[in-house]
């Protein structure tokens, strides 16, 4: 942590009093000034339901600080949600607000040279991003998730966002009546909170419980209810104690708690874009964690949960079970939990846990009991082959063949492939390959809920395949693989795909195989060129120059 303020300023002398000045007119009082000046990093937004329901959060969190003896500072930090941009290029702006997220807070924290910060965020790529900004300035910091949409309700359906995308494909393919098509779109948003399934932001969100960087049980609260801000209020009473013990976010995130996170996102079914942040963390945290340890974690954890997109229930469901904690409990019951871990409120993860029975509650079915798994094995997989070298992640669950071979479709943007699908030029056993849609090719990785949606509603979820060097959302299911490496854009593989090739996706045996010579490959590798970037001016052009491979976290301060 850089020299604070303090020590330039409590002193009193004349050189110091320009410090003191400035502060003065933002409320501060002689006795502020040795207090811990905690920063406030505010995602309020209006724009989107899953940061409009922060400010109130945020104000309780403000009040406490000041309570427990701190001085708080609040600063904004910006946002775009994926649920409005996608299918747009909108959607090109949301990997990249990661990494604005991340340079807003080091700057505005190291900028003041403030002693802590409470980071407050809602959508998916908040997380990560504070994430990533706490764990590079290694500040005493703590996260508070704005909290979780509550389910809509259409003819006795819990709906989320995705049966509005699902909807589409169904009522394009005749499969849906108009009334209910303009239901679920209605009503599928009842509230403020981020996405109700265990899409991206609750699979970070509860990822950072298990990390210890969050409070215990604090992840799956919908964002209305009163127990929400009360959460925030607690947040900042923990934050100034750790700041006051000298607790910093390398202390807690640690190769051993990141294995903790993603122990828990294998257990919950999570997101598959938990890979690339968590890849993100890691680097930041200085942490040795590679693609390949997702996969050793997953074949030791099984599927507990039956949460949406692929399973029955929503967050709020979850949160009633028992959420978070009962999942943890249970992994370190079984020896899949590192109990020794430090978290935010200065007890091990053990400690933390020690109230929480080790088997789930009977009069629920979202947490399955440990010997009646919703899978025997995780559900991220990382598959390798000629097609990706460097690896990519498949979601493998809810399928009931993950193996397929089938003739390439092939589309050089999201758009392009989304045309044929509204056609009806994709059929069963086709694979659908999306490209040019990379970390710089996209530029920014967009997620592909509107094709896979679209196959969903036409019945073909099942049938045909999908692969590409873009990303899914975390609603998101079906027989997707993502985050192809290298991608398109620098050359890899996926670029030299012809329409018609024969390609092969086995989960099973962790396999993508284009089924071509290599002597073929060759030729192709020498004819292909690679294009122009998309964007030459502004954060979308500094973004392709920048960041890294899928394979690595898609960061942008790797190699500099």
């Amino acid at each position: 942590m850089a020299e604070n303020w303090r020590s330039h300023i409590i002193t009193g002398g004349v050189a110091r009093s320009p410090n003191r000045a400035m502060l003065r007119a933002v409320g501060f009082k002689d006795g502020d000034f040795v207090k811990p000046i905690v920063g406030v990093a505010n995602g309020h937004s209006t724009m989107n339901p899953c940061n409009a329901g922060i400010q109130p959060l945020v104000d309780r969190a403000m009040v406490a600080l000041e309570a427990a003896g701190a001085k708080p500072q609040v600063f904004g930090v910006p946002t775009v949600t994926d649920g409005i941009g996608m299918g747009t290029d909108g959607m090109k702006y949301s990997l990249v607000s990661r990494e604005v997220i991340a340079d807003a807070i080091e700057t505005s924290v190291n900028g003041q040279l403030m002693d802590g910060v409470l980071v407050c965020g809602g959508c998916d790529k908040n997380m990560p991003g504070g994430m990533i900004a706490m764990a590079r300035m290694n500040v005493p910091g703590i996260y508070v998730y704005a909290g979780t949409i509550r389910p809509g309700k259409w003819k006795g359906q819990d709906l989320t966002i995705v049966s509005a995308f699902e909807a589409v494909g169904a009522y394009s393919a005749g499969n849906m009546a108009k009334e209910d098509y303009e239901g679920i779109e209605r009503n599928a948003c009842p509230s403020v909170g981020a996405c109700g399934g265990m899409f991206t932001a609750n699979t970070m969100s509860s990822a950072f419980e298990a990390l210890g960087m969050s409070l215990m049980g604090s992840s799956q609260m919908a964002s209305p209810d009163p127990e929400k801000a009360d959460s925030a209020a607690q947040s900042a009473a923990v934050l100034v104690n750790a700041i006051r013990k000298g607790i910093r976010p390398r202390d807690i995130i640690t190769r051993k708690s990141i294995e903790n996170a993603v122990s828990l996102i294998m257990a919950t079914g999570g997101s598959t874009n938990a890979v690339l942040h968590f890849l993100a963390i890691a680097h930041a945290a200085g942490v040795k964690w590679t693609i390949d340890d997702f996969e050793r974690v997953r074949c030791k954890v099984p599927v507990l949960c039956d949460l949406k997109p692929s399973g029955r229930f929503v967050a709020t469901d979850f949160h009633r079970a028992g959420g978070v904690p009962q999942v943890l409990k249970m992994l370190l019951a079984h020896g899949l939990l590192h109990g020794d871990c430090l978290t935010i409120t200065g007890r091990t993860m053990a400690q933390e846990l020690r109230s929480i029975p080790s088997t789930p509650r009977k009069d629920q079915e979202v947490i399955r009991p440990w010997n009646k798994p919703m899978y025997e094995e995780g559900h991220l997989a990382i598959l390798k082959g000629n097609l990706s070298p460097e690896g990519c992640v498949a979601k493998i669950t809810g399928l009931k063949n993950p193996v397929i071979t089938g003739p390439a479709r092939v589309f050089d943007s999201e758009k392009a492939c989304m045309t044929a699908i509204m056609a009806r030029k994709i059929k069963a056993g086709d694979v659908v390959v999306i490209r040019y849609e990379g970390p710089k090719g996209g530029p920014g990785m967009q997620e592909m809920l509107a094709p896979t949606s679209a196959l969903i509603g036409q019945g073909l979820g099942e049938s045909v395949g999908l692969i590409t060097d873009g990303r899914f959302s975390g609603g998101t299911w079906g027989m997707v693989v993502g985050h192809v490496a290298p991608e398109a854009y620098e050359g890899g593989p996926i670029a030299l795909v012809k329409s018609g090739d024969s390609i092969t996706i086995d989960a099973h045996q962790r396999l993508i195989q284009l089924n071509v010579s290599e002597k073929e490959l060759k030729a192709r590798r020498k004819a292909w060129k690679q294009p122009k970037p998309r964007f030459t001016r502004g954060v979308l052009a500094k973004f392709i120059k920048l960041v890294s491979s899928a394979s690595k976290g898609a960061v942008t301060d790797g190699d500099l």
